[in-house]
């Protein structure tokens, strides 16, 4: 994609696992010269095993790398340099790690005072804030997994949801700035956070007791506000189908694909609210149905009817999606050992377009004497960084 919005934007990028290097990520994907600061040897990130193991892939390309030794004197000032040349900052350590270093907010108040100074925390200002945090911790205390789970079983969703939501709302806040910025010539501060980035998302239950005066139980165990709207098995073992019927139109579009007997046609069940009262008598029958029928079957069949429908389908099979490989949703990228892999595009078009990969995702460095250029260094500054390995350059295997 060509004139992308965020291009000639200048990002400084000091994180690590997902909040920080998502926000980093949306930016970079829209056009933004993301700088990846990592420390000597690369992320730890990169070399996480298990559910780890998908984070840097995911959320690092579109970015150049350039590996520091904030810990030297050297590096540190390095560091600064890239600073003073940044438009936005992004940071995601404990409270108060880069402000200890020098490369706290305030440090840049003269230097850089246009500067976007964006922090991804566990906690906004309050009596939390010093506290530390992680994406399940923001669940489990914000209620997600209270109603993710069964009542007595609290469940984290199935995904890093907080960190990646908080990320988002962090670049909604750098972007926000950006545009205050364009008035006033003013930088400023940024925060989003992992537990009210939570509370956020559960602020529809939250709502749900104010206008019921009943607290919402756990999501398997809720008053549906709608009648059909639930996996279903299918005659295929294993396959399973999510159906939702959401509208009295939808309701009659669902009795005119499938005989439901008495219940499709009976006007006691043309309104959605009465629909809902008699949900033991029409899921059975909805059950029975679903049950006679293969999961291709169904599919076709809710498709023409205009119902909203899923197979349940785990993630590794998204690769094979034929919408996904139709749109260009799902990127090309490089592992560092060279392995091909497609993983998503930051899911926005502009002019009808998703946002491509202009930089594959880095080796620890590679970009590092470029960088250093790019932002004033000469020859004999880079030469002496590079030196004293207070800057080190990656090993970039063939692609």
């Amino acid at each position: 994609m060509e004139n992308l919005p965020l291009e000639g934007l200048r990002v400084v990028e000091f994180s690590h696992m997902v909040m920080g290097p998502s926000t980093g990520a949306i930016l970079a994907d829209l056009g933004a010269d993301v700088i990846k600061v990592e420390p000597l040897g690369g992320d730890q990130t990169r070399r996480l095993l298990g559910s780890g193991s998908g984070y840097f892939p995911m959320f690092n390309r579109n970015k150049r790398s350039i590996c520091i030794d904030l810990k030297s004197e050297a590096g540190l000032t390095a560091a600064k340099r890239l600073v003073d040349g940044a438009e936005v900052l992004i940071e995601n350590f404990r409270p108060g790690a880069l402000e200890k270093l020098g490369l706290g907010a305030d440090a840049f108040r003269d230097s850089n005072p246009g500067l976007i100074y964006y922090s991804a925390k566990g906690f906004l200002s309050g009596p939390y804030e010093k506290r530390a945090a992680l994406d399940e911790v923001a669940q489990m205390m914000g209620g997600l997994a209270y109603m993710t789970g069964p009542t007595g079983r609290p469940l984290r969703a199935g995904a890093s949801v907080i960190d990646i939501t908080g990320g988002m709302f962090g670049v909604i806040g750098i972007l926000a700035a950006l545009h205050r910025k364009g008035t006033t010539g003013e930088g400023a501060t940024v925060r989003s956070s992992l537990f009210e980035t939570t509370a956020y998302m559960v602020g529809q239950h939250m709502a749900q007791m104010a206008v019921t005066g009943q607290a919402a139980r756990p999501m398997p165990e809720r008053i549906s506000a709608w009648a059909i709207y639930d996996v279903f098995e299918t005659a295929n073992e294993g396959e399973l189908l999510f159906v939702g019927v959401v509208s009295d139109s939808q309701w009659q579009s669902f009795t005119r694909a499938f005989d439901l007997g008495p219940i499709g046609s009976d006007p006691a069940y043309a309104e959605n609210n009465d629909r809902v009262l008699a949900r033991d008598v029409i899921v059975p029958v909805v059950r029975e149905i679903m049950g006679s029928h293969t999961r291709a079957e169904l599919l076709e069949t809710l498709e023409t009817a205009g119902v909203a429908f899923a197979p349940i389908t785990r993630p590794d099979e998204l690769f094979d999606d034929v919408h996904l490989n139709a749109n260009g949703a799902l990127v090309d990228l490089t592992l560092n050992d060279g392995r091909k892999v497609r993983l998503p595009a930051t899911p926005i078009e502009l002019n009808g377009a998703l946002p491509g990969v202009r930089h594959d995702l880095p080796h620890p460095g590679e970009d590092s004497e470029q960088i250093l250029k790019d932002f004033g260094f000469d020859e004999a500054e880079i030469a002496a960084l590079v030196g004293s390995h207070a800057v080190t350059t990656g090993q970039v295997a063939a692609r």
